[in-house]
């Protein structure tokens, strides 16, 4: 029974293979207890900063002349101007503001929106006109003030070297207290081209310049207007001070257009307050060591008095690069850099040091840590910025003295170090289970394709065991391997054993019967012949007459069980030689109308010799026993059809009849040994199935094969053998 199985695609390697992919669980349980660990961490870190700014705090509790000292008043107003710290020297002659740095992003914006926002007085913005706007800030260093102006106008306008007024062009106002307190100073900055400074000290209506030369800096322009840096001693400054800059469009009437100023120009007593830093609260905070944090301490107005340390760089951790950081290998390398490491940062976020707060960009400090410190509730909180996914830790711890907040201290963390730590354990982690898993993987797969092979090899025997006309023809090679495919082998090669003797039992019993039952038919056939001549009874003649017909219906078998074994011993020592075999076929169907005077024979041939290579006789044998079975099953009156043609390299011979229709499943089994489809009414004559199986042996002799197919025309079955073409 021939069972139809679709192929499967996914074998025992591929099953296998499927399982190990369940390894995935393990990197996903490291992954889930990576981050576990890291929230136990950034708790331990949140302690950490709110323990600092808390030790700070503590510092400076109880002291509240560190926030009145001298020239120091609370910033509650927006013309105050707060004087940044800077650490190093600026150069006031390079033509840029490259060396202010970081510096840069203290910086203050004055401009329409600006007016809007805080509601300026026509005093402090003039104009309203979008052609003017800029933004600055004042530090301070080694006993100067240092400021810039970064100047946006559309239009830039020079003093004229003819002229002998200041304020008929572009120009910067300087107006400080001086340091007695009595009396309000101005000074112009209006060159005539860009150039170094050349203030001029003058009246409160511009008359009267002076030149000034303690104040320096210089002037230059770019793409959109033009930028100012300037230098002035301590010694000048009182506690005020202001800047205000005034824009001229047309060059000929030089009628001032737009004003912006820091602070209201039309009273004296609006200068803003200078907001320098405490030496004392330095010197407590530098005393705190380096936290590798940002501390900031604001007073009550949020103000900034101090700030230590960079929010870019504090981190927190201080990392230390694994010691497989850098593979030493180049190819490990290599997959690292452009293989992993891509496809790990798919799902994990790399932290990036080039970020802006702009939160912090202001004088003023805002934030809830901040607003709950400055009412006397410490508190810590975590934000995100969103341009670049930076989470910052932010602990705000109030000062008091006295049971009132004079300010707060705020320190800062970004938590790109955890997070730094946390991608450098997933990747150790990664690599690792990566590795595991690669090698688990390649293991099972080996292991599969053993085992794999091993089964197909015993399926390549089982398969090669029996011929296609159903004889044992080889054996199964038992395996030495003691596991259970060793064990199914050894048992295969035991069960073909024991078929091969019981087949080879089943091929040599008919020659052997043959041989054992001629000898009692023989003495049965004397005997009943000496009876019938001596007995002349009627009624005896009955019985000897039939015992006749059976010895010769048993000689018959016995004739038929041994024709197929002589057979195979006279092919075993025939000598092949080329013959037509058409003109054979053409012949034996001339017979065939003679032996059979009841059958119609019809002969379908092409022209011209067809050549094959065998033996005549034996082809003939091969038409008679086709020839036989066609007559047999064929309708009455229908035709016996002949055919023999060239098929490209082979001769095909084929006999059709008109009649019932071969079962299916006797298709392939017709040709076998001992194998029969007639019905019980047809044979009237003993059939053993033998005919048809001595057509397959010679059809195979000659190097050819035969098939038995049902016809499509017509109800009937048709026989056709293919032998291998010889030419001339």
């Amino acid at each position: 029974m021939n069972v139809q199985v679709s192929r499967n695609p996914f074998g025992i390697r591929s099953k296998l293979v499927f399982m190990s992919a369940f390894l995935l669980v393990i990197p996903w349980l490291g992954y889930q207890y990576i981050l576990e660990m890291e929230e136990y961490l950034r708790r331990g870190q949140e302690q950490t900063v709110l323990g600092t700014a808390q030790a700070l705090a503590t510092a400076l509790n109880e002291r509240p002349e560190l926030f009145d000292e001298g020239s120091y008043e609370p910033a509650r107003r927006t013309e105050d101007l707060y004087v940044y710290p800077i650490f190093s020297a600026l150069s006031l002659t390079d033509g840029s503001l490259v060396d202010w740095g970081e510096y840069q992003r203290y910086e203050v914006a004055y401009d329409d929106s600006a007016y809007l926002r805080t509601q300026l007085t026509p005093s402090r913005y003039y104009g309203r006109e979008d052609t003017l706007s800029y933004r600055t800030m004042v530090g301070s260093h080694n006993g100067s003030l240092y400021a810039y102006f970064k100047v946006r106008d559309d239009k830039v306008v020079y003093r004229s070297r003819d002229s002998l007024r200041v304020n008929r062009s572009d120009f910067l106002r300087i107006s400080m207290l001086n340091r007695e307190g009595t009396d309000v100073r101005h000074f112009i900055v209006a060159p005539h081209e860009p150039e170094f400074l050349y203030p001029f000290s003058v009246d409160e209506n511009f008359s009267n310049p002076v030149h000034e030369e303690r104040i320096s800096g210089q002037w230059y322009e770019t793409d959109e207007g033009y930028e100012i840096e300037l230098q002035i001693p301590f010694d000048m400054l009182g506690s005020r001070l202001g800047f205000a800059l005034f824009d001229v469009d047309d060059v000929d009437t030089r009628a001032m257009s737009t004003a912006i100023a820091t602070y209201d120009t039309a009273s004296i007593n609006d200068l803003g307050s200078l907001r320098l830093p405490t030496p004392e609260i330095d010197r407590i905070v530098a005393g705190m060591g380096n936290s590798n944090s940002r501390i900031q301490v604001v007073d009550r107005s949020g103000r900034v008095l101090l700030t230590a340390g960079d929010i870019q760089t504090a981190t927190g951790l201080t990392l230390v690069p694994p010691a497989t950081a850098t593979p030493s290998n180049p190819v490990v390398a290599f997959l690292q850099e452009k293989i992993l490491n891509p496809v790990y940062y798919q799902i994990l976020s790399k932290p990036s040091n080039d970020f802006f707060d702009e939160l912090y960009s202001g004088v003023t400090r805002e934030g809830a840590h901040i607003d709950a410190a400055l009412t006397g509730e410490a508190f810590t909180q975590f934000r995100t910025l969103s341009d670049t996914q930076t989470r910052l830790l932010e602990a705000a711890h109030p000062i008091l003295a006295n049971g009132e907040v004079l300010g707060a201290v705020v320190v800062d963390q970004n938590m790109n170090g955890l997070r730094t730590f946390r991608n450098q354990a997933l990747e150790t982690l990664f690599n690792t289970i990566l590795a595991v898993m690669l090698v688990v993987v390649l293991g099972l797969f080996l292991f599969a394709s053993r085992i794999s092979t091993r089964i197909r090899g015993l399926r390549n025997q089982a398969e090669q065991i029996i011929d296609e006309s159903g004889r044992v023809q080889n054996t199964i090679v038992p395996s030495r391997n003691s596991d259970e495919i060793g064990d199914l082998s050894r048992s295969f090669a035991s069960i073909v054993e024991r078929l091969s003797q019981y087949t080879s039992y089943l091929e040599n019993m008919s020659s052997r019967l043959s041989h054992e039952l001629r000898t009692p038919v023989t003495v049965v056939r004397s005997s009943i012949e000496n009876l019938a001549m001596n007995n002349t009874d009627a009624d005896s003649a009955v019985y000897v007459a039939r015992a006749e017909e059976g010895i010769s219906r048993l000689n018959l078998i016995l004739t038929s069980m041994s024709e197929a074994t002589r057979l195979e011993q006279m092919l075993q020592t025939s000598e092949k030689e080329r013959i037509d075999v058409s003109a054979v076929v053409y012949g034996c169907v001339e017979g065939y109308k003679l032996a059979y005077p009841d059958s119609k024979f019809e002969l379908q041939s092409e022209p011209g010799p067809q050549y094959i290579n065998g033996v005549p006789e034996y082809v003939a044998q091969l038409l008679d026993k086709l020839a036989a079975n066609a007559v047999e099953f064929c309708y009455p009156n229908q035709p016996i059809v002949f055919q023999c043609r060239e098929l490209r390299d082979h001769i095909l011979v084929r006999v059709s009849n008109a009649g019932p229709y071969l079962p299916e499943a006797m298709k392939d089994r017709v040709f076998e040994s001992m194998v029969s489809v007639r019905p019980q009414e047809k044979q009237k004559e003993p059939h053993l199935g033998i005919g048809l199986h001595i057509a397959r042996l010679i059809a195979e002799f000659h190097g050819g094969s035969i098939r038995a197919e049902n016809r499509v025309d017509a109800e009937g079955v048709t026989i056709g053998v293919v032998f291998p073409k010889i030419y001339r």
